[in-house]
């Protein structure tokens, strides 16, 4: 896959609201969200930047911040979506000069939709001796199913991006959706979440982020 490493970039995002925003008005690439469409909550969840401080990837939330639960231990039903936006990079040096970065892809925003997934909905309730263990076995689900988008684990869904019908992958398990697919602006897409149904979602660049700040 080309992605820009499985450990991801470092978590650039900062306690306070204020560092938040910021972390995202370092980008230089268009944010996507939930378009006009959707008239629920919106929240930043965080950035991602490169050991150099330069922002790679990010995401913001839709309707209701999920817990960290699993379906099955969440009465609420807390209906939420995250929206990833990956910045499309070349294969280039690392900032520290002692490797290669390879290019991202639509690959790469797949791959941090089901990591993102998973952070929110493992099983709270499971034993600690075997948590990290389903963790660690579900995580290397995720990154080989995000490294080939043409199982048949996924499916293809149309949604629109900026109001033109674009082609996602798309995938459902027990804990929620993820899908994947190409925006604007040299930025690739990808999205998670739980009791909001995708199939009727659309994406558009966020013009105004303090309408997330909060």
């Amino acid at each position: 896959m080309e992605t820009t490493g499985r450990a991801g970039p470092q978590d650039a995002s900062a306690s306070g609201a204020d560092g938040v925003i910021d972390g995202y008005l370092m980008a230089d690439f268009p944010w996507y969200g939930l378009d006009e469409a959707f008239t629920g909550p919106r929240w930043l969840v965080r950035v991602g930047a490169a050991a150099d401080g330069r922002v790679e990837h990010g995401a913001t939330g839709h309707g209701e911040e999920p817990s960290f639960r699993s379906d099955a231990e969440d009465p609420d039903g807390r209906s939420f979506a995250v929206v990833v936006t990956v910045a499309g990079r070349p294969g280039r040096s690392s900032p520290d000069g002692t490797g290669i970065l390879e290019a991202t892809s639509v690959s790469s925003a797949a791959w941090l939709a089901g990591s993102g997934l998973l952070s929110c909905t493992w099983p709270t309730r499971m034993d600690l001796a075997f948590r990290q263990s389903w963790l660690d076995q579900q995580t290397a689900t995720a990154w080989e199913l995000a490294d080939d988008l043409d199982n048949s684990a996924w499916s293809a869904l149309t949604l629109p991006v900026d109001g033109t019908p674009a082609e996602f992958r798309y995938r459902e398990s027990e804990y929620g959706w993820v899908l994947a697919g190409p925006g604007q602006g040299g930025v690739h897409i990808g999205a998670y979440g739980r009791g909001m149904s995708a199939y009727g979602l659309g994406f558009s660049v966020i013009k105004d982020l303090t309408a997330y700040d909060r």
